[in-house]
């Protein structure tokens, strides 16, 4: 695995020197723009954040903890995470690395759970978490520190009801009261671990849930860090197999697609002294093929192991322990399909990307080529004429460079109009706008005397969402037309050499919009809003369904922002160019007519300019080729170079 991993670093560093080569090139030739910069910045940025993030999903005692540390951490020699029969991870647990942090234990307070807050808005917040430092020289002592995640306290009803951990509704609620009638709950809302492990460090994001009642109650799980996991494993007991509760959490939370895989956990079980190898295995793919059937998967995606025996085979060298864990094979599947598949993904981008800023740069060279070529004929027609026909030239020149300025003071007025649609723009994607409407829903769902009235204003919600990103489009539609226009008058009237601005609109967030409201229908279904309290609705979901939509807004908001900056760019940038080539043009000429310049001098002058242009677009030709070259390498490739 970690193989695998630094030989996917190995790739993203070898795309990001590439990308960075080439626009160093670029800077230095003097054919960098706002648009290009910003473009190479943001694939850099992709390329030197990008995690793969693996969730691991289960009831409580499936082993997913001992998995873990099976996969992970068995070079330490011991458990890390705490694994014990019954429950052991009491809340969502994330194991990553952050050079940002020492390596620490972070711990958000369940009582956080009493604000309209959800998970991911207090990330940010350094003041809201607790920090338990990590001995990494102490192993035992930072084990002790990792048991936190299952700590708990008891609580009375009405609390635990604040928080959203308690429904009265539910039959079997009493049931879990103690002998006080207090609810036991998580000490913890949410932990984060920053740990310098060689995957994590690489990238590699562990997300560990607790009980499947656990991915109902908090909704950072359904909404955000489950959903956008790229590899879900959903693990099960060999003996019992798919229960009620398992198939239930599958179809809402999961289902079947790209990185969903089930884990047949605990197969040592299975294993019958009194039977062949032969039969306990043949027992072991009957249920394989059940599961595989219930689950709807293919029964290459559902992987028999026992965790705790790979976990005894890896610390104590019991290789043929090991292989009869069938811990390999899940290993193999998870990150020989996981990276080239994240990868892929990443390779699609960053060609996109590149296309759009080589082809301004080409551009850009071959609107410099064509006017040195232009001055180069007029210079050469020069020969052998006297000053009047200089002086014709001069004139000629001089009436192109007005119109040429007649036609940047109409640009004016389209700048004008510009920054009025990008006003009207804001009026339906602004931050303050989605806060207002965030507002009116939380009211009217507390004025509502029913559960099943909810339904209502949060279906507007998400209407209104979806309504102001599509007046938002219209906006950049009409945004985009009229460049579209200004760049072909200029192209036509002045021979540059410009590109249709890039296409940009707000689709891929109407799809989000669509993707939190398909999450909350699958939670509550009409039967679970008349089955549930209205205070454990509103406290459990709606605050995250509005965090993840002003996330949503906010990352909209900053792509507009970016393509209102860089959208007139290449346009700015060939018109400064093209008048700067007709100011030199002009005195060029002029220093002919009054004989201050040798004609064959400044012929020859202009030819070597030529040269060094042709030098340049194959220099940032050859740059170009060599980023794409590193997105289009094969890892087998770095991992023989290596």
């Amino acid at each position: 695995m970690v193989q695998d991993f630094e030989q996917y670093s190995a790739w993203r560093q070898n795309v990001a020197s590439a990308l960075v080569a080439y626009q160093a090139g670029v800077s230095h030739a003097g054919l960098g723009d706002a648009a290009s910069e910003q473009r190479v910045a943001r694939a850099l940025d992709r390329i030197r954040d990008d995690k793969l993030s693996v969730a691991f999903v289960a009831e409580f005692s499936r082993g997913k903890s001992e998995l873990i540390n099976a996969l992970f951490f068995a070079d330490y020699g011991q458990r890390i995470l705490p694994s014990a029969a019954g429950r052991t991870t009491m809340c969502p647990t994330e194991l990553m690395y952050d050079p940002a942090w020492p390596p620490c234990l972070r711990l958000l307070p369940i009582e956080t759970r009493g604000e309209q807050l959800s998970t991911s808005d207090y990330r940010d917040d350094a003041s809201a978490w607790t920090v338990l430092p990590l001995s990494l020289d102490a192993p035992d002592n930072m084990i002790d520190t990792f048991k936190q995640v299952s700590l708990t306290r008891y609580v009375s009803v009405d609390e635990a009801k604040r928080f959203g951990l308690y429904d009265e509704t539910d039959p079997d609620a009493a049931a879990s009261l103690n002998d006080q009638g207090e609810v036991e709950i998580s000490l913890w809302r949410h932990a984060i671990i920053n740990f310098p492990h060689p995957l994590l460090k690489q990238g590699l994001v562990i997300l560990d849930t607790p009980g499947l009642n656990a991915i109902g109650t908090e909704p950072e799980l359904t909404l955000n860090l489950i959903p956008n996991a790229h590899a879900v494993l959903f693990i099960l007991a060999a003996e019992t197999g798919v229960t009620k509760s398992d198939i239930e959490v599958w179809r809402t939370h999961i289902g079947a697609g790209p990185g969903r895989i089930a884990v047949l956990n605990k197969i040592d079980a299975m294993w019958d002294e009194l039977k062949t190898d032969a039969e306990n295995d043949a027992d072991i793919e009957r249920q394989r093929a059940s599961v595989a059937q219930l689950l709807a998967l293919d029964p290459r995606q559902v992987y028999p192991v026992s965790a705790q025996k790979a976990l005894v085979g890896k610390i104590n060298g019991d290789m043929a322990l090991l292989e009869k864990s069938r811990l390999n094979s899940l290993e193999s599947a998870l990150f020989h399909e996981l990276i080239p598949s994240k990868k892929d993904i990443i390779r699609t981008q960053l060609a996109d990307e590149m296309a759009g800023v080589v082809g301004t740069q080409q551009g850009m060279i071959a609107a410099r080529t064509r006017d040195i070529v232009e001055q180069l004929q007029e210079l050469k027609s020069l020969r052998g004429k006297n000053q009047s026909v200089v002086a014709h030239m001069m004139r000629r020149i001089d009436v192109e460079k007005k119109e040429f300025d007649a036609s940047l003071f109409k640009l004016q007025g389209t700048r004008s109009v510009f920054a009025r649609l990008s006003t009207e723009l804001y009026t339906t994607l602004g931050m303050d706008v989605v806060q207002g409407e965030i507002e009116g829903v939380r009211d009217a769902m507390a004025a509502t005397r029913f559960a099943t009235g909810m339904r209502g204003p949060v279906r507007d919600f998400f209407d209104q969402a979806r309504r102001n990103l599509d007046a938002s489009n219209i906006k950049i539609g009409e945004i985009s037309a009229m460049m579209e226009s200004m760049y072909r008058k200029f192209s036509a009237e002045h021979g540059l050499s410009l590109s249709i601005p890039m296409p940009f609109s707000l689709n891929k967030y109407k799809r989000e919009i669509d993707a939190i409201e398909e999450a909350y229908a699958r939670q509550f279904g009409t039967t679970t809003l008349i089955m549930s309290s209205r205070n454990a609705i509103m406290e459990r979901f709606f605050d995250s369904i509005a965090s993840r939509v002003r996330r949503s807004y906010r990352a909209a908001n900053a792509d507009v922002e970016a393509w209102l900056k860089v959208v007139m760019a290449p346009l700015e940038s060939q018109i400064r160019q093209h008048k700067d080539q007709l100011k030199h043009r002009l005195a060029s000429i002029q220093r002919i007519h009054d004989a201050t310049d040798s004609l064959e001098q400044k012929i020859s002058s202009f030819e070597s300019t030529q040269e060094e242009l042709d030098q340049l677009k194959a220099r940032l030709g050859q740059l170009a080729g060599g980023v794409t070259k590193a997105i289009d390498s094969d890892l087998r490739v770095l991992e023989a170079a290596a």
